[in-house]
């Protein structure tokens, strides 16, 4: 039987990746972001590919009153419902540090607008007693460095919250995976310096599909970051701080 996904933050690279995937297998999707032109085109590009329905709606992490009317329009799909988090905006961490009130919104798209959307949603998927949650959150949340700290802030608040949420959820039969990827040939890393064992969009998609399956609780993708994460956060605090990485 197919199922019902929302994805949230449905352009993004990844996400777009995974909605294709899931359109393949019949699944009915439910594509949710700011750019309803793109969403359009994206919707009938799943549609093509299989999906058992193909819907472009609204959201935006910043405008939590619009939250609730997706939930509604969720609620309408009969069977298993799941969402799929690729909520998130990384300025380059010279530009915060130039306006620190980029802080708010990186926190607001990377952690507490998607935390709200779930926090939300939690109740539906708990009476339905199925389903899942799919977490995007970063290496870059596994430990503060120069380069991207307050993202990595950011995404070190979702992976704690997902970590809760899925505490929650176990015991109501509701799985909640946290993915965490190194960098991704995506807009968000266009520009920057070349960076080691970066992946494709398309292969996380395919590492999230092996993780649900598996019922994994927390993935890396690539998986040769949990390698160098598990090294990098094993460096002594007085040692770490006169790096540059």
């Amino acid at each position: 039987m197919s199922e019902t996904w929302i994805s949230l933050g449905a352009t993004s690279a990844m996400a777009r990746a995974l909605a294709r995937q899931l359109a393949e297998r019949g699944d009915r999707l439910l594509l949710a972001g700011r750019d309803m032109e793109e969403l359009a085109t994206l919707a009938a590009d799943c549609a093509l590919r299989g999906a058992g329905a193909a819907e472009a709606v609204a959201f935006d992490a910043r405008r939590p009153d619009g939250f609730a009317a997706l939930i509604e329009r969720a609620v309408r799909e009969d069977g298993a419902l799941n969402a799929a988090v690729f909520v998130g905006s990384m300025p380059d961490q010279s530009r915060i540090d130039a306006d620190p009130a980029l802080v708010d919104g990186t926190v607001t798209d990377s952690f507490t607008g998607p935390a709200r959307f779930l926090q939300m949603l939690a109740p539906v998927l708990e009476d339905r007693g199925a389903g899942a949650i799919v977490g995007v959150g970063s290496v870059a949340g596994d430990r503060g460095r120069i380069g991207n700290y307050v993202y990595g802030a950011a995404k070190a608040g979702f992976h704690t919250y997902l970590s809760g949420l899925r505490n929650r959820l176990a015991r109501k039969g509701v799985h909640v995976m946290t993915v965490k990827p190194g960098p991704v040939d995506t807009a968000m890393t266009w520009g920057l310096p070349s960076l080691p064992f970066m992946t494709t969009p398309e292969a996380v998609a395919r590492d999230i599909l092996r993780g649900l399956k598996k019922r994994r609780n927390v993935i890396y993708s690539a998986r040769i970051w949990w390698l160098i994460m598990t090294v990098i956060r094993l460096i002594p605090e007085r040692v770490f701080k006169k790096l540059s990485i």
